[in-house]
């Protein structure tokens, strides 16, 4: 009866256009009151879950975002991209992939991505020839790259929830998951989804002829010079410097991901204001104002994703999905698959902290006894998460790009397929090929990273 009523009222919420968060949060409270609980327990779950100092490294990572997003960052980022690339065939279309990517490893959010690099890039991109969805699903699908950099709140997310997870595979045993290995683990991935997205830019390019003009004519931007590439390119480090600031303070043993994040802060604040002079008060009082509200909604899901927890392992949930998917195999690559499966449903109606809190609990032990270790399992959740980010109805970073552009999401859903694919080629080669999310962690730490 309790889960029934759990199951029930969520999808009702969700159906009646409920936040997730709320929805999460009043089906967990009607299955209490079902089970005769007192609340009191619900809000000391929730506020458990908020508790954990290792969360004080989410808003800091958000704000160093947003400062970066603010101070200009982005535009020195699109002028090295366009001056490397956008000479070629659908050149806007491929800087555009190539700066979303880079921007994606300082502010560590697709969101942020989308809305500066979007801000920036679309408006360029329609008026010089190309088509608003194009414009569009090239900006949103390579700003996913944001949520497996060493930036993004979402492994911070993802450590705490893998934190209770042992096991052992071969001669290794698991016990939680390192920071520092997620964060180096995302980079091979990453440069696999933005070369896959340069392709499919390239190949929608050239099958529609863009750039175009009203009048049918094409137009192709001229090669600058490398000394001009160069000049850009310097402009753009100091931007850039703060992914590898915080990867070798991290490996190093300098900070921890809490004190880097605020070392992240600091460089930020520093870089925008006294070097390239960007930040002024009213920009630097918009990023604390945009941190806050993306940290509280954070926190919040992170609350009743936490009282959503402590129902399932009530009502022995996770022991029921792992012998219900045990009883339909016991083949590792098939229950991979299906794992897949069941996360890209999910990310159709879950926001992506609320689907890593929910779903790391769920299917994290049976990727360990698969032989799948909690680095690359977090590989493939995060992947999963990011296609759930531009997939309709919740497609939170679609929706961003589609409001810039000022279409509807279906007009653009309708050519985004061969981006869909981009990351589905993704999610296939962390999923069944170990090393291609292990070996850099492995290479770089000196002890095998599973």
């Amino acid at each position: 009866m309790a889960l029934t009523v759990l199951c029930l009222s969520f999808l009702v919420f969700l159906l009646l256009g409920v936040p997730v968060a709320f929805a999460i949060g009043l089906s967990c409270l009607a299955t209490f009151a079902v089970e005769g609980m007192p609340f009191e327990t619900a809000i000391q779950m929730m506020v458990s879950g908020m508790n954990v100092f290792s969360f004080l490294a989410i808003p800091f990572f958000i704000f160093s975002g947003e400062l970066m997003l603010h101070g200009g960052i982005a535009d020195k980022i699109v002028s090295f991209a366009r001056s490397l690339v956008g000479h070629w065939k659908g050149g806007l279309g491929l800087a555009n992939v190539v700066a979303s990517t880079m921007f994606g490893g300082v502010s560590g959010s697709p969101v942020a991505d989308t809305s500066a690099m979007g801000g920036v890039m679309i408006p360029i991109m329609k008026r010089e020839g190309y088509s608003a969805a194009y414009a569009v699903n090239v900006t949103t699908h390579a700003s996913l790259s944001g949520a497996l950099m060493p930036t993004s709140h979402n492994m911070i997310i993802y450590a705490f929830a893998a934190q209770a997870a042992t096991g052992i595979i071969g001669s290794h045993v698991i016990k939680g998951v390192s920071i520092g290995d997620l964060m180096f683990a995302g980079l091979i991935p990453v440069f696999w989804i933005m070369v896959c997205m340069l392709g499919a830019a390239y190949w929608q390019a050239v099958r529609y002829g863009y750039p175009k003009r009203a009048d049918g004519s094409t137009m192709v931007e001229k090669f600058p010079g490398w000394n001009a590439v160069l000049r850009a390119f310097i402009a753009s480090v100091p931007g850039l410097m703060v992914v590898f600031i915080i990867l070798f303070c991290i490996t190093e043993g300098i900070a921890t991901a809490t004190e880097a994040a605020a070392i992240a802060v600091t460089y930020s604040l520093i870089l925008t204001t006294f070097i390239y002079r960007t930040m002024d008060k009213q920009k630097l009082l918009k990023s604390l104002a945009k941190a806050s509200k993306t940290t509280g909604v954070i926190l919040l899901l992170i609350g009743v994703s936490n009282m959503l927890r402590y129902q399932m392992a009530y009502l022995e949930i996770p022991d029921a999905i792992e012998s219900a998917l045990l009883a339909a195999t016991h083949t590792p690559w098939i229950m991979l698959l299906y794992i897949n499966l069941i996360q890209i449903f999910l990310g159709i109606f879950l926001d992506m902290a609320a689907h890593i809190l929910i779903t790391t609990p769920l299917f994290l032990p049976l990727a360990i006894q698969m032989g799948v270790g909690p680095v690359q399992f977090g590989m493939m959740l995060l992947l999963n998460c990011a296609l759930g980010l531009v997939h309709p109805p919740v497609g939170t970073v679609q929706f961003v790009g589609c409001a810039i552009g000022n279409i509807s999401i279906g007009e653009a859903t309708k050519t985004a397929w061969p981006y869909y694919l981009a990351i589905f080629m993704a999610i296939t080669l962390v999923t069944y090929v170990p090393s291609f999310s292990t070996w850099l962690p492995t290479l770089i730490t000196g002890h095998p990273v599973l």
